[in-house]
Formats: C-alpha cells, structure tokens, sequence
C-alpha cells in the first residue's frame, strides 16, 4: 500500500505540542509552519511516526515514546545519526533535516526526515505486489542488505557507533536484560535459551554495520519497481555481526511459508545462496546458531511491545498480538536449538 494510506489521526496517547512543534521547526528550518497538520502512521511498535504536511511540503518526525523507557532502548538518536552517516553511500535512506534532543519541545526527543514516496509492504508474502516482482524485490534487498554490511563504518564517521567484537555476547545480555525488565509470565523455554546462546556463539571477529531489523517491511518501495528505495526503522542499529541481519531477513521471509509454500518468496537455502553471492563468501557455518539467537531477539522485542501495551504505552494497537507471539516463539527457538 501507499506509504501514506497506514495515517491516522493522532492518537491520546501520543499526543503532542504542535504550537511548540511548528514554532521550534520555524526556527530550525527557516519556513512558516503556522498552518502545519499532523497525522500519525499506525505502523511502528516502538517509536511513534509522524506525518508532517506544510505548504505543500511532507516531512516525517520520528519520536521516543512517552513513559518510562527500558535503558538503551528508543534510540532515535541513534537512528538519525546512522541515516546521516549513509546519506552518500549506496544504502539508500531519507535525507535528515533536524535532530532535536530537547525534552521540553514535545516531551522526547525527536528527529525530522524527508518523507519519501513510494510502498510499504507490510507482508512477507508481498501480497500487495505483481508476482513477478515478489522475488525481483527480494533480491533487490538482499542487495541492499549485502551494500550496508560493505560501508566502511570508520569512513563514514560511525566508529564510536559501537564497540568492534564481542556483538553476540552483548546482543544476548542486551536482550536477556530487557525481556526480564517486561516479564510478565514464567517461560521456561526462555530462561533455558538464555543459559544456550552464551555458550554457544560461533568464532567469527567479523564486524560492520548492523541494521537490527533489516526486512522489507521497514523499507519503502518504489511506487512501481521492485526496488527498495529507503531503509526505516535503524532503532537497533550498531556495529555488529552481518548474520545477525541475514538470519532476521531469513525468518521474516520464513512466515511466508508459514502455511505452505510461497513459490514467490525464496526458501532459506536461496537466500544464503542469494546473499553469498553478493558478498562473496563460500557459505555459512553454524546456521542455526544465528536462526535461534534470532528468534530469541525477536521474542524480546515483542515482550516489550506487550508490556508497553498494559502499561498504555504502545505505539501501535497490535500489542496484544505481540505478547502472544512470545511463547510459542521461544518454545520453536529452543526446539531448533536442540535440533
């Protein structure tokens, strides 16, 4: 669908100063936005999005969301600052206009971004599409994909975006910390994958830049070519281990297949292969290591999500679809950790 068909009006709970807004933008941007409307995109768990329009101009604004917030996690910082980093490379993004880090002018600290045109394509099935262009965009993101873990962090000026080494030994505290901080049930699948993965991590020193959430689902499409013309959603940007976005990209296009074959979508085998191409490695040991750590990661996430959701928080209406994802997730994850 349009980019722009997912708006909504602004919902109660993220609500905003728009007179401070407009006034604040006025400033920064050095243009009248006394007559400027905001709606919201429904899409996004995590950071509320925005849409900007003032004469004749749409921008997005992408903020924290309200609320006590779990450490590290929000971090559209980061996030602008990673899209300015590529904003010359091959990655395509959106060009960032402003990164405001002051509480006072809507309650969190936002950022401002060219609003790009074109699809979003929320399924993994790509539903949405011709057929023939289902597997052409695939490709074309895997593509992508292989073109971020190419950059040169260092010449991009992203050196302290993170530390070299060690990624999935972070990663699996990172997210063991904050699952325990949005527990709300006793999981015995996830207290044993979080005695697994630590013992388990394949040596591998690789380091580049990590998306976190690489899918076609957070990338804006052309409105008619199968082409990826924007990555969204480097919330979970670092530097970090290629895998860890090649096994993500893999389980996203899995649920595909989750009710049989999508001939469209390409099976898992086909996008290691697709990808090694691309990057010119022989193939990939311990596979399944980075399937498992996948779906743990994702669990997390979506425990967040249903914990945000009780406590009024979410971002989207979906959180109850996510808390019920969380266990039957973890219960496949040990199962093919043990496989």
């Amino acid at each position: 669908m349009d980019n722009e068909a997912s708006l909504t009006p602004v919902r109660e709970a993220h609500v905003i100063d728009e007179q401070s807004l407009s006034n604040y933008l006025g400033e920064k941007l050095e243009e009248d936005f006394s007559g400027m409307k905001v709606m919201q995109f429904e899409g996004g768990q995590s950071n509320p999005t925005y849409m900007l329009e003032n004469n004749g101009k749409k921008y997005v604004l992408r903020k924290k969301p309200p609320g006590k917030l779990l450490k590290s996690a929000h971090a559209v910082e980061r996030e602008c600052k990673i899209m300015g980093a590529l904003q010359d490379t091959g990655v395509p993004v959106p060009r960032m206009y402003d990164l405001c880090e002051d509480d006072s002018i809507i309650g969190t600290p936002f950022f401002v971004m060219e609003c790009m045109q074109g699809r979003v394509i929320t399924t993994p099935g790509l539903d949405e599409m011709e057929q023939p262009d289902r597997r052409k965009l695939y490709d074309d993101a895997i593509g992508v994909m292989a073109a971020l873990h190419a950059v040169d962090y260092r010449a991009v000026g992203l050196e302290d975006f993170g530390r070299p080494g060690n990624y999935y030994e972070r990663q699996i505290s990172r997210w063991s910390k904050q699952y325990i901080a949005a527990k709300t049930d006793e999981l015995d699948a996830m207290e044993k994958l979080m005695e697994w993965l630590p013992v388990n991590i394949p040596v591998s020193d690789e380091t580049t830049i990590a998306h976190g959430d690489f899918r076609i689902g957070n990338t804006i499409v052309h409105p008619t070519e199968p082409k990826v013309v924007a990555v969204l959603d480097w919330e979970l940007s670092t530097l970090g281990h290629p895998l860890a976005d090649l096994a993500y990209f893999n389980y996203y296009a899995k649920q595909a297949h989750a009710d049989g074959v999508h001939p469209d979508v390409p099976q898992e085998d086909e996008i290691i292969e697709a990808y090694c191409k691309h990057t010119g490695r022989d193939g990939i040991d311990s596979w399944n290591f980075y399937m498992v750590f996948t779906m743990f990661r994702a669990a997390s996430i979506n425990q967040g999500v249903y914990k945000r959701g009780l406590d009024g928080n979410a971002s989207s209406q979906f959180w109850e679809r996510a808390g019920a994802t969380t266990k039957p997730l973890v219960e496949r994850a040990w199962a093919l950790a043990n496989d």
